[in-house]
């Protein structure tokens, strides 16, 4: 960041916070951002129309996380959350670099707590192709604790499955049980959901696992994270927006109707309409 940067970039309380995904994964992040911080103002983006992020390359997937963080700035965002582990694992160092703005991603929060839960040091962490290949969760967790085994395990089925609204289903326990059975067979105590569609099925992964693996969920201790940087850098917003002041904001690349009803089931606030961003234009 540059001085005239600096001088240029003076952030408000009462900004909104930015929040990206591939898809609905990210509004995980968001439900734990209205939960922890509920005075917040926020903008999402997800990226409906080229979800999932997790088969494509890093250079793709930077490309398009820097086209979405061009449109965040357009709201004039006191801070970023990356809510994508992918976009975490892949674009996160370059965005950082190319802007301004202080951003966090989803990744370090989740690797912080595996290794502080875990009693036999044996953590596993399911995700997507790209956050596994990436060792982006194993090599945090061993700069933490070199004496921790991380087992990693694509699961990318999971994401499909979640934003097609399949949350309870017997595809989605047998697919759960095909993919964690090396895991249980392993003996791990802790499981990371490398994912933010994840924690959509938490209650099917942690059924599966049984109750000796403690599940950490990343966008839990991303919002506790997120709560924390905005209050060192006294940007924490005491008081509730106002009356119609655009409290939180939903933007997609495509399907807005089908995201809104997703994001109503999840969120429970009763959000009524999501608008859909040429994202290329960015």
């Amino acid at each position: 960041m540059t001085g005239t940067e600096r001088n240029e970039y003076q952030p408000k309380k009462d900004a909104p916070i930015g929040v990206f995904d591939s898809g609905v994964g990210g509004l995980t992040v968001v439900r734990e951002i209205i939960r922890q911080i509920p005075n917040e103002k926020i903008v999402y983006f997800g990226d409906t129309a080229r979800v999932p992020y997790g088969s494509k390359s890093q250079e793709t997937v930077t490309r398009f996380s820097e086209q979405i963080v061009r449109f965040l700035k357009t709201f004039q965002v006191k801070t970023i959350v990356v809510a994508c582990n992918t976009a975490s694992a892949y674009a996160l160092d370059t965005l950082e670099k190319d802007s301004h703005i202080p951003m966090i991603g989803v990744v370090k929060p989740g690797a912080r707590m595996a290794a502080e839960v875990t009693k036999n040091g044996r953590i596993g962490v399911i995700a997507t192709e790209a956050t596994i290949g990436s060792q982006i969760y194993a090599n945090y967790i061993q700069a933490l604790n070199k004496n921790v085994a991380i087992y990693g395990k694509a699961c990318p089925l999971f994401v499909p499955l979640v934003e097609e609204g399949l949350l309870e289903d017997p595809v989605t326990d047998e697919i759960a049980g095909r993919y964690l059975s090396e895991l249980i067979d392993i003996d791990i105590d802790t499981l990371i959901l490398g994912c933010t569609h994840y924690p959509l099925i938490r209650s099917t992964l942690g059924r599966v696992m049984g109750k000796g693996v403690t599940l950490v969920n990343p966008a839990y201790e991303t919002a506790r994270e997120l709560k924390s940087l905005l209050t060192e850098q006294n940007l924490l917003h005491e008081e509730p927006p106002g009356l119609g002041s655009n409290r939180y904001q939903f933007y997609v690349s495509d399907k807005a109707e089908k995201f809104v009803r997703f994001a109503n089931s999840i969120i429970k606030y009763g959000i009524l309409s999501a608008k859909t961003v040429n994202i290329e234009e960015y």
